[in-house]
């Protein structure tokens, strides 16, 4: 078989519009992070029109979405289990608008500053990586046009940057988030006995746990204490109702919290686990979530 094009669809295919043959692409880097003192891989998914634009209309800028990987994960996880292939599958549907979504390496941090002050990652994430990231790619700065969401201990951390800094984001979405209603006095019994997130939540927040960095980073007190600034938020966030890891329980507080303050959210408890399977399952939702929030769907 003859596998050359022909002359007549060459001609076709040159003579189409730039937007209709450029494709979506992943660019994965890495910064320098002087707060760090270390590389930070990240990866960042552009839409097909973001390359085909950038000679015609320079200017054009789009909506970021931060989004936050979990334990275990990294800044390539969501590409390459199949977010990559989702998410151009939903804009060929017309089930979402074009924006960037931004995916950067969080390690075990929870992307939050440890108690020790030995990885200052929120002070990356807030004064290095976001300025770094729109200084970068050409992306909308204002609130409204800025997210973030997570999965697991990413959704910890994203309902974190969000309720802690309002000002920031105009959507979040989160998955399965890891948030633990036990105590830091029962936690520190817990960890005594073999809780299985022991270690990690020790080289975080200490051991035994200090109190006021737990209370001043938990996404419950934040949503309490900031509760008139979220009324300006668009806020998703589902969980499994067979949860590994008993999450199922933390998310059913964060709703009644919510409603109790009065703070339009959405909010589903869906069958399944935690479990990558599950995420994938829901992440059409969320994307489609996030792109009405961005007005550009």
């Amino acid at each position: 078989m003859d596998r050359r094009l022909s002359p007549a669809l060459l001609v076709v295919l040159l003579t189409l519009p730039l937007s209709l043959r450029a494709q979506s692409r992943i660019d994965c880097s890495a910064i320098d992070s002087r707060i760090l003192r270390s590389e930070v891989h990240f990866c960042v998914y552009l839409p097909a029109s973001y390359d085909a634009g950038a000679s015609k209309h320079p200017a054009e800028t789009y909506p970021v979405l931060y989004f936050l990987h979990g334990l275990g994960d990294n800044e390539r996880t969501l590409f390459n289990s199949g977010g990559f292939t989702l998410l151009d599958d939903l804009y060929r549907q017309h089930k979402i608008g074009e924006f960037l979504i931004v995916a950067p390496e969080g390690g075990r941090t929870f992307y939050v500053n440890s108690a020790d002050g030995k990885v200052l990652y929120s002070d990356f994430f807030l004064r290095e990586f976001v300025p770094f990231i729109e200084s970068r790619y050409r992306v909308k700065k204002s609130r409204e046009q800025r997210a973030i969401s997570g999965i697991s201990m990413g959704g910890y951390g994203a309902l974190r940057f969000a309720f802690a800094y309002p000002e920031m984001f105009g959507s979040i979405s989160a998955q399965s988030a890891a948030l633990i209603t036990e105590s830091p006095q029962e936690l520190d019994l817990s960890m005594q006995s073999g809780y299985p997130l022991a270690n990690l939540i020790a080289s975080v927040f200490g051991n035994p746990i200090d109190v006021r960095h737990w209370s001043s980073n938990d996404p419950l007190a934040l949503a309490q204490k900031n509760h008139a600034a979220l009324q300006r938020i668009s806020i998703y966030f589902n969980c499994g109702r067979n949860d590994n890891y008993g999450f199922e329980k933390g998310v059913a507080v964060l709703d009644a919290q919510l409603s109790k303050e009065g703070i339009k959210h959405e909010y589903h408890l869906y069958p399944g686990d935690h479990s990558f399977a599950y995420f994938m399952t829901h992440f059409p939702e969320v994307m489609e979530f996030h792109s009405r929030a961005f007005g550009v769907k």
